[in-house]
């Protein structure tokens, strides 16, 4: 049995990108799962200054801990103009400050969605050049566009992008054992 911490890079209370993260870990068993609700997790922007005078906060110690007992992690990334959140960029600077390389080893399924027929790609992109120089091993990635139209309350409804996301976490879930 693997531990998978699963996690969105949105702070939002109302992340669809969170929804699709715990659509994905329903669909597994066999394995511990820790879920991440990111809107628990405010950390002031990063500063040098900041670093020096105040040093790392518990609660980034705590998931700097959560990432690396972790066999894979399970990550749907927001998009903001075409990139990662400013939220979610910051929470990986304070991070690799802390831990160059925290995501060691770490198996990556790596997600994306927004409402836009894109579905974050230019995010997903970004980051999935960015998680490699802190360890990560990205297994597979998946993209689903148009949230409100391809997400109900039963998880992805259009055939073709469930197909897709089934072949994605079963390439990740396959790595793991």
């Amino acid at each position: 049995m693997a531990a998978i911490l699963a996690l969105a890079g949105s702070n939002s209370s109302t992340s669809i990108n969170f929804k699709l993260v715990q659509f994905t870990t329903s669909l597994i068993d066999g394995h511990q799962i820790q879920q991440l609700n990111m809107t628990y997790y405010p950390f002031p922007m990063y500063s040098a200054d900041d670093e020096k005078q105040k040093g790392y906060s518990n609660s980034l110690i705590e998931l700097k801990n959560d990432f690396q007992k972790a066999d894979g992690v399970i990550l749907s990334v927001n998009e903001h103009n075409g990139n990662p959140s400013a939220y979610f960029k910051n929470v990986l600077d304070w991070l690799s400050r802390l831990e160059r390389k925290f995501l060691q080893d770490k198996k990556v399924l790596l997600m994306s969605t927004s409402g836009g027929k894109r579905g974050g790609i230019g995010s997903l992109g970004v980051v999935q050049d960015m998680l490699p120089r802190f360890g990560a091993d990205i297994i597979s990635t998946f993209s689903l566009p148009s949230f409100s139209e391809n997400f109900g309350p039963e998880g992805i409804t259009n055939d073709e992008l469930k197909n897709q996301h089934k072949v994605a976490l079963d390439a990740f879930l396959k790595t793991l054992k």
